[in-house]
This record gives structure tokens, C-alpha cells and sequence, in this order.
């Protein structure tokens, strides 16, 4: 059988319309997405060295909920540059920032491995769930070791193992199986590109890092019902969406009813809550 070539431009451009079209739903769960990630996103600030003053760019921003959090850390004085590959979800943090009378906050459309940035001009860079999603993450790493200062900070969350992530995990086994996927192959991008141990720490002194540091954060998603969590992983995480274009579009409901079966072993007295873990990983220019 002939191997399928990745290419990495089409990856790109799918990538960019997965959140364009996904964006709105991202930002109406950004309740949730904050109640989820605070604990990592404190963490990550934190290993980031984010302080009154701070100059971060927030790279594959998102809508913004570590954006917002890094610019009140920052204050005043401080300011955060927030890009992502998607104009349109970057509209939310734009929004955001504007209703919490946040000053500080700049966003601007920009591939994350073609930073059109100063070098050194950053005190921190930050990344959250978005470097694992990165086709060429040497390249990244190197951008963002260019962008940063020397003694600057590098803070990324990532997803850990499959095995310690079964509400992501899950859906994407389902998927994969019901569309005839190949195994995800090492050194591409995905979900849990990043998480095995010593990949993201091997992948920071490839790229020249040092003084890497590795935490550990438990982050269990919490929902009243399994159901609930399909929709918000079928409203707002277009990577599933993605892999489902090759199943035909009568056999989508039936997928999500699967998933939704298998996802119920999380529920209990206190509603579902599916296993997940993460790694902040940081580290020094």
C-alpha cells in the first residue's frame, strides 16, 4: 500500500476553516473552557514568568480565555499580543478583552510558524492546546525562540497520554475506526502529538530551550451527562469534524450516538466527568 504524503499547506488551510467555522461555538463555551483549563492556564502564566509589565504573545489564541487572564497579569504596563491562523475566532478575544475594559490587548492574524514579530520583543510566549496542533513544531519552537528575549519564557499546555485523556481520546478512537483512519504516524500533529513522556521536553532543547520544566495537572471535564459533552466536543472541536469528511454524512449521527455510549462509562452521582490530563511544560531562551 502507497503511504499518504502529509501535506502540511492543505493541512494548514483545513485547519484555518475548522475555526472559522467552530469559532462561535468556542466562545460560547468559554465558560466552560475556563472552569476546565484555570488550573493549567495559572500554571502556565505562572512558569511563564507572566508578571505587571509582561509582553507576551499568546500564539493559536483561540478566544481568548489565557489571553484575557495574561493581560490582568500583566496590567497596565504590560501587553499581550494574542494570533491565531483564524481572523474570525480571534473577533471573540477582540471582544473580550474590549467588555472587560482591558487596554493592553492586541490580536492579529499570524501562523504560528511564521511569527511576523521582532526578535526578542517578548518577555513570555504562551501556547495554550495549540503548539501539539502545529504541523511543523521545530519550526514553531524555533519562531518562538527568535520572538523571545534572552532569559525569556516559553509556556505551553498540552494533552498528556490517550490512555490519561478518555473524553478526547474516545471520540477520536470511534472516529478513527468508523473511517478507516491510519494510526496517527510520530512527529505529525494531533492531540496527543506532545504528550508521551519526554517528547515535549526532547522537543524544547531540539529547538535550542533550556531550564525546561514539566508539570503535571490533573483536569477532569465535567458535564451533567455525557450527552452534554458530545455536544460540546461535536460543537466546538473541529479535529473530530475533520476526520469524520470521509464517512458519509447519514452515518454522522450514529457515530455520535457511539461515542455518546462509550463516554457513559464517566458518568456517576455527580454527573459525568471524563478522565484528562495535562502537561504545562516551560522553559527559558
Amino acid at each position: 500500500m502507497a503511504s499518504t504524503v502529509f501535506d502540511r499547506v492543505s493541512y494548514k488551510q483545513t485547519t484555518r476553516q475548522q475555526w472559522q467555522d467552530a469559532a462561535a461555538a468556542w466562545d460560547r463555551w468559554g465558560p466552560t473552557l475556563e472552569d476546565w483549563l484555570s488550573q493549567a492556564t495559572e500554571a502556565m502564566l505562572e512558569l511563564a514568568g507572566v508578571q505587571e509589565g509582561s509582553r507576551v504573545l499568546d500564539l493559536a489564541a483561540g478566544a481568548g480565555g489565557q489571553t484575557i487572564a495574561a493581560a490582568t497579569r500583566a496590567g497596565a504596563s504590560g501587553a499581550v499580543l494574542a494570533t491565531d491562523i483564524s481572523p474570525r475566532i480571534l473577533e471573540f478575544t477582540a471582544a473580550r478583552a474590549r467588555a472587560q475594559g482591558l487596554t493592553n490587548v492586541a490580536v492579529r492574524e499570524m501562523d504560528g510558524e511564521q511569527l511576523e514579530v521582532a526578535d526578542g520583543s517578548f518577555d513570555a510566549v504562551i501556547s495554550r492546546l495549540g503548539l501539539i496542533y502545529f504541523p511543523d513544531q521545530q519550526r514553531a519552537l524555533a519562531e518562538i525562540r527568535r520572538a523571545l528575549r534572552e532569559g525569556g519564557r516559553v509556556s505551553s499546555i498540552v494533552y498528556s497520554t490517550p490512555e490519561r485523556n478518555g473524553f478526547f481520546s474516545i471520540p477520536v478512537s470511534i472516529i478513527r475506526s468508523v473511517a478507516e483512519l491510519p494510526p496517527p504516524a510520530p512527529g505529525l500533529p494531533g492531540p496527543f502529538s506532545l504528550g508521551a513522556p519526554g517528547v515535549i521536553e526532547e522537543a524544547y532543547r531540539a529547538a535550542g530551550f533550556g531550564e525546561v520544566e514539566v508539570r503535571t495537572v490533573d483536569a477532569p471535564v465535567r458535564f451533567d451527562s455525557a450527552a452534554e459533552c458530545v455536544r460540546f466536543e461535536r460543537e466546538s472541536f473541529g479535529a473530530l469534524h475533520a476526520m469524520l469528511a470521509g464517512v458519509p454524512a447519514e452515518q454522522h449521527e450514529r457515530v455520535w450516538e457511539q461515542i455518546a455510549a462509550e463516554l457513559a462509562q464517566f458518568e456517576g452521582p455527580q454527573g459525568f466527568i471524563g478522565p484528562c490530563e495535562l502537561l504545562v511544560a516551560s522553559a527559558t531562551r
